[in-house]
């Protein structure tokens, strides 16, 4: 075999279908819409329509709040850190940024930052430079021989 002789198995692709191009093609005249009524006119989408009655869509009730100024934090748990810095993806030397967790495969998102939680174990020494991080994560963290700081300022307490 030669690579002049490689091509597609026969009936592998198709030719896509071109509608409306006279009675020979076996799709003109009506272009396979059938006979009159919406489903026949160009530019009508019949989605959710009921025939007039209130579609199901705008029955049902909304839900829900997306907060426009609400942040987008990475949240990361100190026991993946720890799995992580065992198999050599993260080095506890250097201090652990939003990046180097980026880099490692960790901080998926997170377009404001990486904020570490306190789940898991850390038990290596190291220091971190985030967006935020739980009280019992830094507690875990300076348990452990290392330093947490946070770039973003916690909230005051609500009076």
């Amino acid at each position: 075999m030669k690579l002049t002789d490689i091509r597609d198995n026969e009936g592998a692709r198709h030719r896509r279908m071109r509608i409306g191009r006279g009675i020979g093609s076996g799709k003109g005249k009506t272009g396979g819409r059938g006979q009159k009524g919406a489903k026949s006119r160009s530019g009508v989408s019949i989605g959710g329509f009921e025939g007039g009655q209130m579609p199901l869509h705008m029955r049902l009730p909304k839900r829900g709040f997306n907060n426009p100024f609400g942040k987008d934090y990475a949240e990361v748990n100190l026991g993946m850190i720890q799995k992580f810095i065992d198999a050599g993806k993260l080095d506890a030397g250097n201090t652990i940024d939003h990046d180097a967790l980026k880099a490692a495969g960790l901080a998926r998102g997170g377009k404001d930052g990486v904020r570490l939680l306190a789940k898991g174990e850390l038990t290596t020494k190291a220091s971190f430079k985030v967006a935020g991080a739980s009280k019992g994560a830094v507690a875990q963290v300076e348990k452990a021989g290392g330093s947490v700081e946070t770039t973003v300022a916690p909230k005051a307490a609500a009076e």
